[in-house]
């Protein structure tokens, strides 16, 4: 038996392999090679696999091992943070999606009621792994879109958990009338139960044993324990009735509260990945391709409606809670497919025949293409949303709906002159308000979150609620008369939108753009911006410490560099520097040169001569190319320029003539001149 699952096993990973490079060169995620890979080695497809019932339980630990990173993912810090779109954007979302596929089902599909609640549920899901794997490699989920879609992946996922416990009763398993009732009481009271011992094990138990372990330094003793407290929690629920999985997420969440979160979740990831690979195939496995053959206008038609169904929800929702239609728009794009948990609920409708035949392969060729095209939907969104909001819609309706901001957006901005408008007020905004204030500038800021703009308005910030996307939001603000303006925002087509109505609307206003990445530069350039600050640049300021580092720079000058930039002195290190780095890399490039850098020492005969007087040109063949004399850099000193003790010269020249002239910087006893 071992040896055919360990047959299966290679089968699986080696076909996933070439599946898997296929969908890298066409951009489909991972999750859609794994199911195509199930397809193919599963009874409907080559019959390739002999050990399906191993393979079975290898996606069931699959399951408990992604409700448990999911619980080390899950903050309770993170869940305040963004309370009012996980409780509200989020719970409508999932209820309303509920409500309204469980109805269509009903009147349209001819359904019973418990079919359809359960098939709301499968609807109400969207693909956390693929969405936030999107918006991460386009650096935006810190953007007001990537904020609102956190938020509602957030509840659902936690949302799953209740409704795995749900599913049971949809098919009646708990009894009809008051069995029922009794059986619902008597699972919350459990449910209660366990979470007052999760909250004392995360309060008391947990963070002391781990902190035992981690005290040996031992990886293979941590590892264990995080695995042992997976399994002997999600062990537990079982026994008192409830699902794996609950413990499993709840185990993660117990971690996740502790300071070895993070460490936790470092360690199990690669597990979690490889088993799921195994659940993912295990779905793929009840694809029938010929039934999705058979039909394909079925599937189509089933597919367009729930994308656009749950586009229409999502986009209202978003609307209803005051965000801007540009940032609703994209949410909705971005959540408009049915995800990988909804496999998961899938697999708990199967126990109870909710999902058979065809109808249970419908599910599936739906839920995989539309997995499929959120890539393209989400690649080809913010060109949809320009598109749609050039539509006639009240400009209202464009800013955001906020009720609470009905009030708050035209105070503080008349007779504004000369002003710095900031364009959103995350990190960098708040930074640069600070300055602001510090330095008697007048100011005003622009921002799309209306809990942020309530409470800096309390506090005294000059802040309007608006997207900068709007050309009346930018005229509110005074953009005529502004002197600068700063996009500080992580949505790159955004700042492209704004960057080119600022200029259109105030040509000779000094525009700074802060960006993610060094290619972004010249198209935000070419439209209108100023200046373009990449953060990308930060790796390259480490690079050419290190640089100095091999350049024998003082490492005092090291460290002054280090705090100066740390501490906000980027324009310096970008000013003055530069040069140093296209010296470094000149030196690089020839072969039979190089460059040195030493500091003068008391007691060198070069000190308190000239350029001239030494003649290091002529005697020496080298070339002082700069000076750094304390605060300041001289780049090219002329001939006359005097030398001090602890002056910085940097030489270039071969390395023979460079090694003769180091030593005249250390000794007393220089060679005579020709």
């Amino acid at each position: 038996m071992e040896i055919k699952l360990l047959q299966d096993i290679a089968i699986i990973f080696g076909l996933a392999i070439l599946v898997l490079q296929v969908c890298h060169r066409i951009k489909l995620p991972a999750i859609i090679g794994f199911l195509v890979t199930g397809a193919l080695v599963g009874p409907h497809g080559l019959h390739l696999l002999k050990s399906v019932h191993e393979v079975e339980l290898l996606a069931e630990i699959g399951v408990v091992l992604l409700l448990f990173t999911i619980g080390l993912e899950f903050s309770l810090k993170e869940l305040f943070r963004l309370k009012r779109q996980v409780l509200i954007g989020g719970s409508l979302q999932v209820f309303l999606t509920i409500i309204v596929t469980t109805l269509i089902f009903i009147f349209g599909f001819d359904l019973p009621v418990n079919r359809s609640v359960f098939i709301g549920f499968l609807m109400a899901l969207s693909s956390t792994a693929i969405v936030l794997r999107l918006y991460q490699e386009r650096a935006e989920l810190d953007s007001p879109h990537g904020e609102n879609i956190l938020a509602i992946l957030i509840f659902q996922d936690v949302i799953v958990v209740l409704l795995m416990l749900l599913t049971p009763f949809l098919a009646g398993a708990g009894g009809e009338g008051f069995a029922m009732g009794k059986s619902l009481l008597v699972l919350l009271a459990k449910s209660i139960f366990i979470f007052g011992v999760v909250l004392l094990a995360a309060r008391y138990l947990v963070p002391h044993v781990l902190f035992l372990v981690a005290r040996t330094r031992s990886r293979e003793m941590f590892l264990l324990s995080i695995v042992a407290i997976c399994l002997f929690t999600a062990w537990i629920t079982s026994l008192v009735g409830l699902s794996l999985g609950l413990g499993a997420f709840l185990a993660g969440l117990v971690i996740s509260e502790s300071e070895y979160g993070t460490a936790a979740l470092g360690n199990m990831t690669p597990f979690r990945d490889i088993f799921m690979s195994f659940f993912f195939v295990s779905i793929g496995m009840l694809l029938d391709i010929r039934i999705v053959l058979a039909y394909p206008v079925i599937i189509g038609l089933l597919t367009v409606g729930i994308v656009f169904l749950k586009f229409g929800l999502i986009l209202l929702i978003a609307i209803s809670l005051g965000v801007s239609l540009r940032s609703a728009l994209l949410t909705g794009f971005a959540l408009a497919q049915v995800g990988e948990f909804s496999f998961v609920l899938s697999k708990v409708g199967l126990e109870h025949n909710f999902l058979v035949g065809q109808r249970y392969q419908f599910f599936l060729a739906v839920t995989v293409i539309t997995m499929a095209i959120t890539p393209f939907l989400v690649s080809f969104s913010p060109r949809l949303a320009e598109i749609i909001l050039r539509l006639p819609f009240p400009d209202r309706m464009k800013r955001g709906l906020s009720p609470m901001l009905q009030d708050e957006t035209g105070s503080g901005t008349k007779g504004l002159r000369n002003h710095i408008i900031i364009i959103g007020y995350g990190l960098n905004g708040r930074n640069l308000t600070k300055a602001a204030i510090s330095a008697n500038i007048p100011y005003v800021i622009i921002e799309t979150n209306p809990e942020t703009v309530r409470k800096e308005k309390k506090e005294g910030k000059n802040i309007l609620y608006g997207d900068a996307t709007h050309i009346p939001v930018l005229e509110h603000a005074n953009i005529a008369s502004a002197r600068v303006a700063v996009i500080a925002i992580s949505d790159y087509v955004a700042s492209r939108q704004i960057t080119r109505q600022i200029k259109e609307l105030n040509p000779y206003l000094h525009l700074i753009v802060r960006t993610r990445f060094v290619s972004e530069i010249d198209p935000l350039r070419d439209l209108g911006a100023d200046e373009v600050i990449p953060e990308e640049y930060e790796t390259a300021v480490e690079i050419f410490i290190r640089v100095l580092h091999h350049y024998l720079v003082p490492q005092q000058d090291i460290d002054r560099f280090m705090t100066e930039v740390r501490a906000g002195g980027y324009q310096m290190l970008r000013a003055q520097p530069r040069s140093l780095v296209s010296i470094c890399d000149m030196s690089g490039c020839l072969s039979d040169s190089e460059m040195k850098v030493i500091q003068l020492e008391e007691g060198s005969p070069f000190a308190g001569k000239t350029i001239a007087e030494i003649g290091m040109r002529r005697n020496y063949g080298v070339n002082i190319l700069a000076i750094r004399r304390e605060e300041k850099i001289k780049p090219n000193p002329a001939a006359d320029t005097q030398l001090q003790t602890g002056d910085v010269l940097i030489f270039f020249g071969t390395s023979e003539e460079m090694n003769k002239c180091m030593e005249l910087c250390r000794s007393a006893n220089p060679p005579a001149s020709n």
